[in-house]
């Protein structure tokens, strides 16, 4: 089969290039001009360079594929970026979508969020929503996920299988541009995380999604929504886990909820300062306290998903934050210049 992945460099990008290499597939990666993240991909596909929001170029170089996987979006848990999430999200998925139309593609696989669609009250489970409305989701990043999912869900070309994946939140190795929660790793070996919050939130290895991504591909229905979710886990069970494989000392001081709240736009700026990916924003809290218990059974029965256990994977993102970002210089952790 000849697949088309967007987002090819990003975390579920880069695992999904290898594995459908892996799996004998042909596979075309669709990488910004410039990305300092294609080496990662290099040996598994071809690589053509553009952007999600130039149609024309997209139309151009989008022909004689089986199947498009589009990954391609911004994740941000801040305040900021409102105009730039929908340009990408909405407007870019908008021309992915267009031009899988123009070129007669037949399957278009679109990896959404659970954040995409309305929350329930706590108590409730969560299954797979009959529509995405931004109107009933929180937050500038949930809204254009749910907007761009509205386009997939209800788009009209007959000719053109549509399906729709919403992962939960996403850790494990291979995370090279180092997303929010990848940055907690680092942190916490880094010695500079020293409190936590109540809270806890749904997280998935990111080789589960992957390999759900490709099992929709081959077995999902038209115009289906599946749910790619994993366990739930304590943000202090996390990090305990966390504390019992590195033998770090564990982390007891927790902040109020009320106070880091009041403190988050605060908290926005200094991580803006020092260039890194923020933790505790006004948007993070929020989820931390929400309701995500989720039921991925459709996905179970009719596409075969499954999940390994929480442990391994917390184990293999430690691995990879130490070798990829991290050495150890006389028993403490250094951060190291990456490629």
């Amino acid at each position: 089969m000849k697949y088309f992945v967007t987002g090819a460099t990003g975390h579920v990008g880069n695992v999904l290039v290898k594995e459908l290499y892996n799996r004998g597939h042909e596979v075309t990666a669709y990488v910004l001009p410039n990305d300092r993240n294609e080496y990662v991909i290099e040996p598994y596909t071809n690589i053509v360079y553009g952007n999600i929001l130039d149609y024309s170029n997209l139309e151009e170089i989008m022909k004689g594929y089986d199947a498009v996987f589009h990954i391609a979006g911004i994740v941000e848990i801040g305040t900021g970026k409102r105009k730039k999430l929908y340009k990408v999200n909405v407007e870019g998925t908008k021309n992915v979508l267009k031009a899988c139309q123009a070129n007669k593609i037949k399957k278009l696989i679109y990896t959404s969020s659970v954040h995409a669609f309305e929350e329930l009250p706590k108590g409730e489970v969560m299954s797979e929503p009959c529509e995405f409305n931004y109107k009933k989701v929180k937050g500038n990043y949930a809204k254009t996920k749910a907007m761009a999912s509205d386009l997939i869900l209800n788009q009209e070309d007959k000719n053109l299988e549509t399906i729709i994946l919403c992962p939960s939140g996403i850790i494990g190795p291979f995370d090279y541009l180092l997303s929010n929660t990848g940055q907690l790793f680092v942190d916490y070996l880094l010695g500079r995380l020293t409190a936590y919050i109540k809270g806890s939130y749904n997280f998935v290895d990111v080789r589960d999604v992957v390999d759900g991504i490709i099992k929709a591909s081959e077995k999902g229905k038209d115009k289906n929504v599946y749910l790619l979710t994993g366990s739930n886990i304590k943000v202090k069970e996390l990090l305990d886990q966390i504390s019992d494989i590195t033998g770090l000392k564990k982390i007891k001081t927790k902040l109020a909820r009320g106070f880091i709240y009041v403190m988050s736009y605060f908290a926005e700026l200094y991580y803006a300062i020092r260039h890194q990916k923020p933790l505790f924003t006004h948007y993070s809290i929020k989820v931390l306290g929400s309701n995500h218990d989720f039921n991925n059974q459709k996905a179970k029965e009719q596409l075969g998903y499954e999940t390994r256990n929480i442990n391994d994977t917390i184990k293999d993102t430690l691995e990879f934050a130490k070798n990829h970002y991290l050495i150890n210089v006389n028993g403490k952790w250094r951060k190291k210049q990456v490629k």
